[in-house]
């Protein structure tokens, strides 16, 4: 009985009780001590608190496991976004290595014709490992116009095409996978 009575109401209860019951009747709450021991209730007490317990140190443990969880996922986060573009730095190492040659064949004065050829074989180097990543470059030419994936930079009056269809491409737009990474830059059929 967990309930607190005011003076009045613990006087008038004491009105009705026998001297000998009033002096065993004390104003201090009864504590877990106070309480004889090897009742049934006592053991089942005793057991709640100890359930009580051991859930506490279950709850506690499981909530540093997750803090510790959450702190190693959040390095291992930080060390992915660090070194996200290793693999492709790597994979455009050799394509460096080739424009380095290529401008040293350039200053000894070689043929225009290989530097060209030798020039264009690197861009379709670099061309490959982009693609190798999921980079694929956009045919806006000849599409209808969509502000998705292309950006207006002016209307132009065309026979060949019909109203709102993509005349020229100023800048060429790239897809990342599935993203559109930058839109193409065009002319569209007014």
């Amino acid at each position: 009985m967990n309930e607190q009575h005011t003076d009045e109401e613990h006087k008038q209860e004491m009105d009705g009780v026998s001297n000998e019951e009033r002096e065993t009747v004390t104003e201090e709450p009864i504590l877990e001590a106070d309480v004889p021991e090897g009742t049934e209730e006592d053991a089942r007490y005793a057991g709640l608190l100890k359930l009580a317990d051991e859930n506490q140190q279950r709850f506690l443990r499981a909530q540093a496991d997750f803090d510790n969880f959450r702190r190693r996922t959040m390095k291992e986060k930080e060390e992915l976004a660090q070194y996200a573009s290793l693999k492709l730095i790597g994979q455009l190492l050799p394509v460096v290595d080739n424009f380095g040659r290529a401008i040293e064949a350039a200053k000894a004065g070689g043929d225009v014709e290989s530097f060209s050829k030798g020039v264009d074989m690197i861009f379709r180097q670099f061309e490959g490992v982009l693609e190798a990543e999921g980079l694929k470059p956009m045919d806006a030419v000849g599409q209808p116009f969509n502000p998705d994936f292309h950006q207006a930079i002016m209307t132009v009056e065309s026979d060949e095409h019909e109203e709102g269809i993509v005349v020229e491409e100023i800048q060429k737009g790239f897809m990342l996978k599935d993203k559109v990474l930058r839109p193409a830059m065009v002319k569209v059929s007014g």
